[in-house]
């Protein structure tokens, strides 16, 4: 390994090994997911969890930066027979934002030819769904997403609020089929991106969250997004938008995308504008299809169009607090306005499908008018662009493509739903995928929790996908620590909303970690939770001694004041003498202690352990 090829983190996470469900109807595939294994002394079998971190996490496979990850879609979407390879388009130096000599970042070492639909074809899961077909992307992640549950089929609980979402107790392949094919769900698989492992985003499935990385104008390099990126995974993103906007976009791409086992996003608005030298009002339609095709060509799995910014919407942002905040958003305003015409994005969206439809790109239509305070939110502005975009989800589906829309932003907790409710109605029911939203402005450097607590209830309401918020919003590029801090904020607000829903698997870890919690197996508190080494760290700040992991107690009560422990005292004189005994010694207090049925509160039978 040189100097220039990136070291990135690799290893098991803490008491976890990845493991392999294999297929039905395509015996070939191997889902995976990570199995967390608890102390012999609980007498429970593992933990399964939902793994996004791709080989990275497994000891038995051998990653190289420079060979790429294995091509395992590759025979799947050529044995369907609908595509062709073709030499594809050459890189030119405006591609890498005319980046020369030392400062221009090597290419990636392997090049293979794109792909491409044959003439006339569609080759989008949309298409195969509605043609009745449950492609091996379907069946993949109808496994994942059931997360080893047939075998608890009839003992899960359902107890939630699902605010009309239809999760089933258990997801077939069929299942999936139909949600893909009505267009509220979409499995982001370019057939260009071979290396990724299938997973879908809808709000009848796990809320999905998404990590944001990208190198910038002043900061950034290759091995650090790259490293990003593979960080982000290991900790669960779902998937991964390059939002780089300096020099080097197109050849730091291509390192990302053949070492990423999960979907990436892009905003092509973001290199067409580096190919104009950074000038808006000199972008065109020609310079944004060519960004399409080699974006496409490259295997990125889902583009940000903010084709719903419109000439006439631009005045609804002037009075508003902090104007329009999106980047392309505000890209597309100014372009709009300096040739005062409609925006070329929307002009042209047809042919920006039928380039999707060629590759399987699924389209993120991006809110150009989000809100970017809590004065601003639901304005008349927000709202405009959200009728369009439900308007250009028609368009994207008459051509076979998979759609979701973008959503706020900065919005105070109670106009969250309208924001739900009003997309649900206008676009569809294609997946929401939002940003936050941000429920306060006051805590720049916190804006992680501000917008984890919006996030939580968007998703409850039926966000699909969430989009991370780091503590560097608003202040500057995340490093390391910063996706991490941002990825574990968001998967907390994703599974308390798949909580909240009633997600019939959700509660599984839940329940593990209480019970790890309440025998004092420290071990397993750490393991089972989402970010054993912080959690580790944290108790032996106070406790390092490996005896304290056997203790009773931690630094927060001691062994006299820990309420869990005297729980168990309680439990065990109770076994000792009898619970008529014990009873009667309770009688002896008079009136300090009351009978159960006198309290007027109902009694609670006791979850069952599992089997």
């Amino acid at each position: 390994m040189n100097a220039l090829t990136p070291a990135v983190s690799t290893g098991p996470l803490p008491a976890s090994r990845k493991i392999h469900k294999p297929g039905v109807l395509y015996p070939q595939i191997r889902v995976p997911m990570r199995e967390i294994s608890v102390h012999p002394t609980a007498g429970e079998p593992p933990v399964t969890v939902y793994d996004p971190s791709g080989p990275y996490t497994d000891p038995s496979v051998e990653t190289s930066i420079e060979k790429g990850l294995a091509r395992l879609r590759h025979e799947w979407v050529t044995a369907r027979g609908d595509v062709e390879a073709y030499d594809g388009r050459h890189v030119r130096p405006e591609d890498n934002g005319f980046a020369t000599g030392e400062r221009l970042t090597p290419e990636f070492p392997i090049r293979n030819r794109p792909l491409k639909a044959k003439q006339g074809k569609a080759v989008t899961q949309l298409a195969y769904a509605r043609a009745g077909i449950i492609t091996p992307e379907m069946e993949f992640v109808a496994i994942r997403e059931n997360l080893g549950r047939e075998v608890m089929r009839g003992k899960l609980q359902r107890d939630g609020e699902a605010f009309g979402a239809a999760i089933p107790d258990f997801v077939t392949p069929e299942f999936v089929r139909d949600e893909v094919a009505r267009g509220r769900a979409i499995i982001p698989a370019n057939i260009n991106h071979p290396e990724s492992e299938p997973m879908i985003i809808g709000r009848n499935f796990l809320v999905k969250i998404n990590a944001n990385i990208g190198n910038s104008a002043v900061t950034s390099s290759m091995a650090e997004e790259v490293e990003k990126m593979v960080w982000a995974i290991r900790w669960g993103a779902d998937t991964v938008m390059d939002l780089s906007t300096g020099r080097n976009i197109h050849n730091i791409r291509d390192w990302i995308v053949r070492n990423a086992p999960m979907p990436i996003g892009t905003v092509p608005l973001y290199q067409a504008l580096e190919k104009v030298n950074g000038i808006a009002e000199d972008l065109n339609w020609e310079v944004y299809r060519d960004t399409l095709i080699e974006q496409a060509e490259q295997g990125v799995d889902y583009f940000t169009i903010h084709a719903g910014v419109r000439l006439h919407y631009i005045p609804l942002t002037v009075d508003r607090v902090t104007g329009i905040v999106s980047r392309g958003g505000s890209i597309m305003a100014k372009w709009c306005l300096h040739h005062h015409r409609e925006s070329f994005l929307y002009e042209h969206f047809e042919e920006i499908c039928d380039i999707a439809r060629a590759y399987d790109v699924s389209f993120s239509l991006g809110d150009g008018l989000r809100p970017g305070s809590i004065a601003d939110a639901n304005d008349a502005a927000q709202f405009a662009e959200l009728e369009t975009l439900g308007e250009l989800t028609k368009i994207a589906w008459a051509k076979d493509c998979q759609v979701m829309i973008e959503g706020p932003g900065h919005v105070p907790m109670h106009k969250i739903k309208q924001n739900m409710d009003k997309q649900l109605a206008v676009c569809g029911e294609a997946p929401f995928y939002t940003l936050g939203p941000l429920t306060t402005d006051i805590a720049p450097g916190y804006d992680h929790i501000t917008s984890g607590i919006g996030a939580a209830m968007i998703g409850w309401f039926g966000t699909a996908m969430l989009c991370y918020v780091t503590p560097k919003e608003h202040l500057g590029l995340p490093d390391r620590n910063d996706v991490k801090i941002g990825v574990i904020t968001y998967k907390i607000a994703a599974h308390a909303a798949d909580l909240a829903k009633g997600h019939p698997a959700a509660k599984t870890r839940d329940d593990a970690l209480s019970r790890a919690r309440f025998e004092f197996r420290w071990e397993d508190q750490f393991n089972l939770s989402l970010d054993p080494e912080t959690a580790r760290s944290f108790h032996d700040q106070t406790l390092p001694k490996e005896a304290h992991k056997l203790a009773h107690f931690c630094s927060m009560c001691g062994p006299k004041f820990c309420s869990m422990r005297i729980s168990h005292d309680i439990r065990a004189e109770a076994q000792k003498e009898g619970m008529a005994a014990m009873a009667a010694k309770y009688r002896e207090g008079g009136d300090l202690y009351m009978p159960a049925d006198e309290t007027g509160v109902p009694v609670v039978p006791e979850a069952p352990k599992p089997s």
